[in-house]
């Protein structure tokens, strides 16, 4: 059969990855076309085009990129079209899907949705239009399918694939030698994997090194990122390891983590972590009047209540994040309180594994 893939960030292009090959060992005869990224290329994807070339952030981002954004779209829904595949598959990136998602309906085209857009954080209501243009939905947030059957959504809890990810991850035997590490404690930087993430976050988290002079500061950094980037880290002599994040999550004893995946990531690897955000004001100031949930954060949205604490905008500055990272190193029972909160949100998530899953449901749907 023939699978049309898209997705819209590393993250996305990892599960997107991991789908391809668990398609593949029930359909050795299955053909992959779509727009993603280095993981799923290797897996198998004939790539229309790189995520890199489409993805961007916030509100007013979007608007200034939205010719950009409008030329790539064109060229999926043509190639959609030609290529006729049996079902659609698409993975997160919701403004960008969501079009595709309307599109393929309106021609016919079968339409899966792996990782939903978070509709229940902001304009619920958008609920609606995932009920009009899919015929099936996979979440991996166990909240989620509550919410999405109150609109008569088809969705079904999955697992989440970092517990597959993870669960598969032997760490590097030799981590501190290969990046010349030494062995003081080390404190884990996760500023994003996207330019305009770094361009926000890692100043602030640059000014906590003088802070802490007992402990060793290491950016997970990721090679999709043009090294440019970098370059504040790296004029500062901070050590930056690419495409090693889970060693360094492994190896860290805190962490400041943009929000995102990464900090879900970070609290399964039991790591206290520190929460934080950074935009353009104009986006900020949309998203606060338009935003729903109580929280950023993945790991506190699944526990439902505080585990680790959000620091956004102007709360994330040297001062605040220094105060609370300082916490976690110091103060056992704040730890204490943390690593508590991550097996609740471990309990949560549960033991499937969502690659296989998603996989045979959409093969078996196909048929």
């Amino acid at each position: 059969m023939k699978y049309y893939l898209i997705c819209g960030e590393r993250s996305g292009d990892l599960h997107s990855s991991n789908l391809i090959k668990e398609i593949k060992s029930l359909d050795p005869e299955a053909s992959f076309r779509g727009m993603g990224g280095d993981y799923s290329s290797n897996a198998g994807l004939e790539l229309v085009a790189h995520y890199q070339d489409v993805s961007v952030m916030g509100f007013l981002e979007v608007l200034l990129g939205f010719r950009k954004i409008y030329r790539y779209l064109s060229q999926i829904k043509k190639d959609l079209l030609k290529f006729r595949p049996d079902a659609l598959i698409l993975v997160d990136f919701g403004g960008f899907n969501m079009k595709i998602a309307a599109f393929a309906k309106s021609h016919k085209i079968k339409v899966h949705y792996y990782i939903p857009p978070k509709v229940w954080a902001w304009n619920q209501k958008r609920a609606l239009n995932i009920k009009k243009y899919t015929d099936k939905v996979y979440s991996i947030l166990p909240f989620e399918p509550e919410f999405y059957h109150k609109f008569g959504v088809k969705s079904e809890y999955v697992g989440n694939p970092l517990l597959d990810e993870i669960a598969n991850f032997e760490p590097h035997a030799f981590f501190h030698q290969k990046n010349e590490l030494n062995y003081q404690p080390i404190i884990a930087l996760l500023p994003g994997s996207r330019k305009q993430e770094l361009d926000n976050m890692l100043q602030v988290m640059l000014s906590l090194v003088n802070k802490f002079p007992n402990a060793q500061f290491v950016i997970a950094g990721v090679s999709n990122v043009k090294p440019d980037a970098y370059r504040p880290a790296i004029e500062a002599g901070i050590r930056i390891v690419f495409d090693q994040t889970y060693d360094l999550l492994h190896h860290a004893t805190a962490a400041i983590v943009t929000s995102g995946t990464a900090t879900l990531e970070t609290a399964l690897f039991r790591v206290p972590q520190v929460v934080v955000y950074k935009t353009s004001w104009l986006s900020y100031i949309i998203a606060k009047r338009l935003i729903r949930v109580p929280y950023i954060g993945l790991v506190n949205l699944i526990a439902d209540r505080e585990v680790v604490r959000e620091l956004i905008q102007t709360d994330f500055n040297s001062d605040t994040v220094a105060g609370e990272l300082n916490k976690l190193l110091s103060d056992i029972h704040k730890k204490a309180e943390v690593l508590q909160g991550y097996n609740l949100v471990k309990e949560r998530l549960g033991e499937n594994s969502a690659s296989k899953v998603v996989a045979s449901l959409i093969f078996d749907s196909s048929n």
